[in-house]
């Protein structure tokens, strides 16, 4: 039976694996941390140092187990465990905050850093490093190509509708711009008035998103009941 590994000078050489994926893992956790996210300089470097360890582990903390009668080990059982175990630390840092989703840079950046670990300890150093100089293109590089963006896109199509309050009137409204193949990202109170009559009348603006007839669509909503009137974009409302 051939010697364990821990009774060799060859346990000194899985330590280089393992301080790589800790050097690269601190590099990413400092990017997050001056970023103030949720998930910063600590929480990656131990992600990154135990994926390398788990990964070294599965390659070769049972080599002294092969030569035994009836034992079969698959080195990459204990390795696929990272993937689907880290899942618990990403899951923990997205959260919901008035319907706008938060932290899904932070969870992927999590989980990237757990594969810098496995390429490491897997002994992939160049495919570590070039995975580590990605996420610094990805998390700098496109922010600003994503604001570029942003501010080429067209004008957001917007619906303004006043209503008498109390109809039902709005979950009509809302039923109605879905069947026409439009979503409604945001809905914005602007007033809400009682008229001579004494009925409360609401105005609103929907946010919507779509590729319709924004025109036909308000023609469509001035003929329900209770609709006092709509327009389209931000122009002056004539009541």
């Amino acid at each position: 039976m051939p010697p364990a590994l821990w009774s060799t000078d060859g346990q000194w050489s899985v330590l280089l694996p393992v301080a790589l994926a800790l050097v690269l893992s601190v590099l990413v956790g400092l990017e997050r941390e001056a970023g103030a996210k949720s998930a910063g300089l600590r929480t990656h470097a131990l992600v990154g140092l135990g994926s390398a360890v788990i990964m070294v582990v599965s390659k070769y903390g049972f080599a002294d187990m092969l030569v035994l009668d009836h034992v079969a080990l698959d080195p990459s059982r204990i390795a696929a465990q990272i993937v689907s175990g880290i899942g618990f630390i990403g899951g923990g840092l997205i959260f919901v905050r008035k319907d706008a989703v938060r932290g899904l840079t932070t969870a992927a950046t999590v989980w990237l850093v757990a594969a810098v670990g496995m390429a490491c300890g897997a002994g992939l150093p160049v495919l570590a490093v070039a995975t580590t100089a990605g996420h610094f293109v990805v998390t700098r590089g496109l922010p600003p190509l994503a604001r570029a963006t942003a501010r080429r896109r067209k004008e957001q199509p917007v619906l303004r509708l006043g209503y008498a309050d109390g109809h039902g009137v709005l979950r009509a409204v809302l039923a109605a711009c879905t069947e026409r193949g439009w979503a409604v990202h945001g809905v914005e109170v602007d007033r809400e008035d009682v008229d001579d009559a004494g009925v409360r009348v609401a105005a609103v603006t929907l946010h919507l998103d779509g590729r319709g007839d924004l025109p036909a669509l308000a023609g469509e909503l001035a003929e329900l009941p209770a609709v006092r009137f709509t327009a389209t974009g931000r122009e002056p409302l004539d009541e």
